[in-house]
């Protein structure tokens, strides 16, 4: 290629350049919403992670309810009413580990890295993982709920209690994932990971009023029971959904909620941050 003929195409190619409006930059909300839509993406091209949100709970349902029932409420019928509201619960802050499994991921490929070197405004990338996980709690809690009312669950509320039950359990467990992005940035690996969320989780989970009435307990177990988050949490849904929420028990709840994204969402953008 001559001289002249390189100058024309470098003059038209500055040209078309000058002449096109750059595209506007995505904005906080919209880069958000573009990563939640990535995380939709992975249940699409992998379907299997919805066994988790599917198979499980109907496990633990079914579990609880036919082996505990009777020896702990006389009835499965009545420690079914009891008993749904902490499984749901149960179920869905569980499942809020997967956050911190994907970031985790997105590091260990090396996709994290390509995320940061974006022009975007960059918590989007967490944010959006976040708001993509509330798909996958609404999946579990629907499921809770349907196998609930085969099963015979009745809410004293009537329908219009569970939704606002369910409100607030996302609104928890979007807060409660911010641990697990703070933990996915710091292990290594998936493993220990796991391990991490067992530690935390099964102490939070069995030790609250989820299963049991806190005043068949012990006055110093039933004291840590009462200020389990998972507890607060539990009283106020089953307020919902059976009638009898408090103001207190939503602002305790919402409480809890605010104290752990002011806690963990400024951890887990420091650690953003300094990955390396």
């Amino acid at each position: 290629m001559d001289n002249i003929t390189l100058k024309t195409h470098t003059e038209a190619f500055n040209n078309a350049l000058s002449k096109t409006s750059k595209p506007p930059k995505a904005g906080a909300f919209s880069a958000s919403l573009t990563f939640g839509w990535r995380a939709l993406l992975k249940i699409k091209h992998v379907p299997e992670q919805l066994f988790d949100v599917t198979a499980f709970p109907i496990m633990f349902i079914l579990m609880f309810t036919y082996l505990f029932g009777g020896a702990i409420a006389g009835s499965t019928g009545d420690y079914l009413q009891f008993l749904l509201p902490g499984i749901l619960a149960q179920t869905v802050i569980m499942l809020t580990i997967y956050t911190g499994i994907s970031l985790n991921n997105d590091i260990r490929k090396g996709v994290f890295d390509r995320f940061r070197s974006l022009p975007i405004w960059q918590p989007a990338v967490l944010t959006g993982a976040l708001l993509g996980d509330v798909l996958r709690y609404s999946i579990a809690s629907m499921m809770i709920i349907i196998i609930g009312f085969i099963l015979g669950f009745r809410p004293e509320a009537n329908i219009t209690g569970i939704f606002p039950a369910m409100v607030i359990l996302l609104i928890f467990a979007f807060s409660f994932s911010w641990i697990w992005t703070a933990v996915g940035i710091i292990v290594r690996s998936q493993e220990t990971l796991y391990t991490l969320s067992f530690i935390i989780m099964f102490p939070l989970t069995f030790i609250s009023n989820i299963f049991v009435d806190p005043e068949t307990m012990p006055p110093w177990l039933e004291a840590f029971v009462n200020v389990n988050p998972v507890s607060i949490l539990v009283t106020a849904m089953r307020g919902f959904i059976h009638g009898g929420v408090t103001p207190a028990d939503i602002a305790a709840v919402l409480l809890v909620s605010a104290a752990l994204i002011a806690v963990f969402g400024p951890i887990t953008m420091y650690l953003f941050r300094r990955q390396k």
